[in-house]
């Protein structure tokens, strides 16, 4: 493919997310598009010359994909410029180093970018330039109405990248062509057939060193705000006529616009806890409170759940329970779809019969589909069969699929300004009832599932099903009914956890 030479600038490259996500990004990216034209210039506070950048940049590139040629074709252009991000001299200076189309890529806390961003204002940009920046996008919804502002007097809106990785694009492609692209499942998206939807991002990592950020940001703030809700918005949009990015945000910000906390009561519908010292996987961890850099003061939450509605005509009476959290037993990322049971089974049949689920796994990229069947042996008996089906693979990281849209000036993976403030709004009255104590810190062993009662049984079983019915396809058996059977359906009210 044919690309114009692009210069990656990136400001704040001497920490942890240059190394650890953008550089092996753009390697990832370099193994299926080698032939691109990227100067990458780093610039920081931190010592660092030419040659060590270089030998980085090198390194990182290969590590995410890149070939060794590609690699250090790429690595000998890349040059480091020590400088004070907040000199406007400096800023200056490293405006005028790029050649060809400028992205800068703020690598930076929140607050400092602003501050970068004021000086930028003052100074005249190549008009191509384009600024990618990494959530949070403010701190509320005050703040990401100022933050954007402040955006906007430095490019138009249309050249900001505001960056979700969980909106790789393989996440944003799979869930489009599940629901447009299958006669079966576009007419019955929707709250006639759908009982209620589960979002569940659950990790098995603990906290691995980020206090300095996580402690003070908790898993609403960190994950529900920004990644979940993102999700929620592709998952729950109208049809799109157009794979387009103006009208993809267009979507997307209707559904956020219609979404609110169940009831508009934080209080029940929002819960929060935090792990204990435990061990996953044989590794010991240690209670959160004790984890370095942590105050324990602060009551920071490391798991979070929300349940939310859509207030509209598709969704409506439909709870969407988001959830994610750390140091959890089992690893879960994935959208679980719950369908309305059957309204009348004939007379005769017994067995296993609750009602049909779909799981859509973000990582690895699979759809499952959870059938009450009619088991061997006595045709009159019902039993729970899974068809698992392998979605298509990334093929580049998610960072890689963000840098290839920001390198290719397309909006398509980026988060628009309105629904960065959306989110805050939605969230807000949960944040504002954990402050104020209306909602319990509980807590939960490091390994274990969470606190007793938040998965439903119904959840539980959809798990087991599902590891079954995965484990048995990789070995090449034909799936079965899982020993677990899901509880029995309950109003929406009590399915969502009410207290």
């Amino acid at each position: 493919m044919t690309t114009k030479p692009v210069t990656f600038l990136i400001l704040g490259a001497g920490g942890d997310l240059t190394q650890r996500l953008l550089l092996p990004g753009l390697g990832s990216l370099l193994a299926v598009e080698p032939d691109r034209e990227v100067q990458v210039i780093g610039a920081d506070r931190a010592e660092l010359d030419d040659t060590s950048f270089r030998a980085l940049v090198r390194d990182r590139l290969k590590q995410g994909g890149a070939d060794a040629s590609t690699a250090r074709t790429v690595s000998g252009k890349a040059s480091y410029i020590k400088a004070d991000l907040l000199d406007p001299v400096a800023l200056e200076g490293l405006i005028g180093a790029a050649t060809g189309e400028l992205v800068i890529y703020f690598a930076l806390p929140p607050a400092i970018t602003m501050k970068v961003c004021a000086e930028l204002e003052k100074l005249t940009l190549p008009p191509s330039t384009r600024l990618g920046l990494e959530k949070p996008f403010g701190s509320d919804e005050k703040s990401a109405r100022a933050f954007n502002k402040q955006l906007q007097r430095v490019v138009p809106e249309e050249q900001i990248f505001r960056v979700d990785h969980f909106l790789g694009v393989s996440t944003v492609l799979n869930l489009i062509g599940l629901r447009f692209a299958n006669r079966m499942l576009q007419p019955i998206w929707n709250a006639e057939h759908i009982e209620r939807v589960e979002i569940i991002y659950d990790e098995d990592l603990a906290l691995e060193g980020r206090a300095g950020y996580y402690d003070k940001a908790g898993a609403l703030r960190d994950m529900l705000q920004s990644h979940l809700l993102q999700i929620l918005a592709v998952f729950a949009m109208e049809p799109i006529a157009d794979l387009e990015p103006q009208e993809l945000a267009d979507l997307k910000a209707q559904v956020l616009r219609a979404t609110r906390i169940w009831e508009d009561d934080p209080a029940t519908y929002a819960r929060r806890a935090r792990y204990t010292a435990g061990s996953i996987n044989g590794r010991e961890v240690p209670s959160y409170a004790k984890e370095e850099g942590v105050e324990s003061a602060r009551s920071t939450e490391t798991l979070a759940q929300l349940t939310v509605e859509i207030k509209n005509n598709r969704w409506s009476g439909v709870p969407f329970v988001l959830r994610s959290g750390k140091a959890l037993g089992v690893p879960r990322k994935q959208i679980i779809v719950y369908f309305r049971a059957v309204p009348h089974l004939p007379k005769g049949f017994h067995g296993d019969h609750a009602a049909d689920a779909m799981v859509i796994d973000l990582k690895p990229a699979r759809v499952s589909f959870q059938l009450s069947m009619n088991a061997e042996g006595d045709p009159l008996d019902l039993e729970r069969k899974s068809l698992v089906a392998e979605l298509a693979a990334a093929r580049m990281t998610a960072y890689g699929e963000v840098l290839r849209c920001m390198l290719d000036d397309d909006q398509l993976l980026s988060v628009r300004s309105d629904a960065a403030e959306l989110c805050w709004k939605i969230v807000a009255p949960a944040i504002r009832a954990f402050e104020s104590g209306k909602v319990p810190l509980q807590q939960y062993k490091a390994g274990s599932d969470g606190p007793k009662g938040w998965l439903s049984a119904d959840s539980m079983a959809v798990r087991q099903q599902e590891e079954s019915a995965v484990s048995q396809a990789a070995s090449g058996q034909r799936s079965k009914t899982s020993a677990a059977r899901p509880a029995k359906k309950t109003h929406a009210k009590k399915a969502t956890g009410k207290k």
